[in-house]
């Protein structure tokens, strides 16, 4: 019987794990969905993210792929995982598509969020979603900052300043800073990001919105090239992966022997 790949559109809460990626020794999100595919399906079965996301980072729209033998259908897939997942991460959809779709290659881009409080006092409901900046953000001059991060740059000098990845360009479609009351929400979409890319950057913005850094600083950064200038790395908790972009709807992308 041939394999019938999958494609799951899953949301978690990343506080109690050790980011996306299979770890030897602790909790990720990646174990926990393959611990729920094997006591559902009787498979040992590999997840494919298609966005790796750090220890703590949340995300509403993540999009993972596995290949299997069962013949469950897709409502089944939901039901059955979010039986078997632990309360903090859910499935939210699942398609079976053709074999050659690869959630990774295939995207176009990945979109995040990452909130800011900017509140002199603490809000017991958002803390773990966001990050407190009690002092007065000026969210003007970090939306000018943001321009210079649309188009095609070399993006290294905002990546974790031990990077092993050779191409360090990144492609930005765009980038943007809002405000909401006491919120402030940066909004970035991107083909790909380097690691630590999006936590640098907000770091980055937020001297700005403190006046601790100009706008012509900022964009100095990008033009240095050197890895690990950005930052300080904002913490994980207020980062969101929001939707990953594809050319086609999944409905789209089914297997014709399905």
């Amino acid at each position: 019987m041939p394999l019938t790949k999958v494609v799951l559109i899953i949301e978690y809460d990343g506080t109690n794990y050790h980011g996306f990626q299979l770890q030897a020794e602790e909790p990720t999100i990646q174990r926990e969905m393959e611990t729920a595919l094997r006591k559902l399906t009787g498979e040992n079965t590999r997840v494919i993210a298609a966005s790796r996301t750090d220890a703590g980072v949340r995300a509403r729209g993540q999009v993972v792929s596995f290949r299997t033998n069962s013949l469950l259908p897709p409502p089944t897939f939901v039901r059955g995982l979010n039986y078997y997942l632990p309360g903090d991460i859910a499935v939210k959809a699942a398609y079976k598509v053709r074999d050659s779709f690869d959630v990774r290659r295939h995207a176009v881009s990945r979109e995040y969020n990452y909130c800011i409080l900017n509140s002199a006092t603490r809000s017991p409901l958002r803390a773990g979603c966001s990050y407190q900046v009690p002092v007065p953000l000026d969210t003007g001059a970090m939306s000018e900052a943001c321009q210079a991060l649309m188009g095609e740059h070399d993006m290294v000098s905002f990546a974790s300043g031990n990077i092993t990845t050779r191409n360090t360009k990144r492609t930005v479609y765009q980038a943007a800073v809002a405000r909401d009351g006491d919120s402030v929400v940066f909004t970035v979409v991107a083909n790909s990001f380097l690691p630590h890319q999006v936590r640098n950057t907000i770091g980055a913005l937020i001297k700005v919105g403190l006046g601790k850094m100009t706008v012509t600083e900022f964009n100095s950064i990008i033009e240095a090239r050197q890895p690990g200038l950005a930052g300080p790395t904002a913490p994980a908790r207020g980062l969101c992966l929001t939707r990953i972009n594809y050319p086609r709807p999944f409905e789209e992308e089914i297997d014709g022997n399905v």
